[in-house]
């Protein structure tokens, strides 16, 4: 599925670094913690640039962790989460991935 199909299913989640730059993400996991959610986003790349392509942008896949809250509309978004609330995800994750070993 490319990334056009995933937008027009809205399995992509949009984000845009302060210089403006645009990422996208497609959420792997909602991870709970503290009775809160948050989620394992990872960058979709460009299908110019897949495995094998010289350009070096391919080498490790862009993760991060963003926390799930409820906006004044009632929409779900992703926001960054605290330093304590990243390292308690963390923890979280690295014993979900135990468990699976």
């Amino acid at each position: 599925m490319n990334k056009e199909e995933m937008l027009d299913d809205d399995f992509l989640i949009e984000m845009t670094d302060d210089k403006g730059n645009v990422f996208y993400y497609v959420e792997e996991m909602i991870i709970p913690v503290d009775g809160e959610n948050f989620a394992l986003l990872v960058e979709v790349k460009d299908e110019e640039h897949e495995e094998g392509c010289d350009c070096g942008c391919c080498e490790d896949d862009d993760v991060i962790i963003a926390k799930i809250v409820v906006n004044a509309d009632g929409e779900e978004e992703y926001v960054e989460p605290t330093d304590e609330e990243f390292e308690k995800v963390q923890e979280a994750y690295e014993r979900l991935l135990d468990e699976e070993a």
